[in-house]
């Protein structure tokens, strides 16, 4: 994988400065079919909501494809619930760089987090 691969280790530290720190001031950040957060501290915000939900998350990165600035990444991602049960579900995140610092300015997920949280 590339250099970015700390991208995933930072989402999994459930850090969300971490995670803010790969962001542009001016980042728009979409999850599945939700609304678009625009700025980096509502980005790191909605992170940090979600993180309170859930106790645990790790991506296990099983391909990637660059090209131009945009990256598009396939993983399985596993999450551990509030009750210690896990589930892992599919994911394609396609994120762009278009700045010389290397920051993203544009962060896609595609995948369906309803099971996560579908009563067991």
């Amino acid at each position: 994988m590339s250099a970015r691969t700390g991208l995933f280790a930072d989402i999994d530290s459930m850090d969300p400065d971490a995670f803010a720190a790969h962001l542009a001031d001016d980042v728009r950040f979409v999850f599945g079919n939700g609304e678009p957060v625009v700025g980096r501290p509502a980005v790191r915000d909605t992170w940090a909501s979600f993180c309170d939900a859930i106790a645990g998350v790790s991506h296990e990165l099983i391909e990637q494809w660059d090209e131009g600035p945009a990256t598009i990444v396939e993983s399985t991602v596993t999450y551990t619930r509030q009750d210690a049960s896990t589930i892992s579900l599919p994911v394609v995140t396609i994120y762009r760089t278009v700045r010389a610092d290397g920051l993203i300015e544009d962060y896609r997920i595609f995948m369906d987090v309803a099971p996560l949280f579908a009563a067991g």
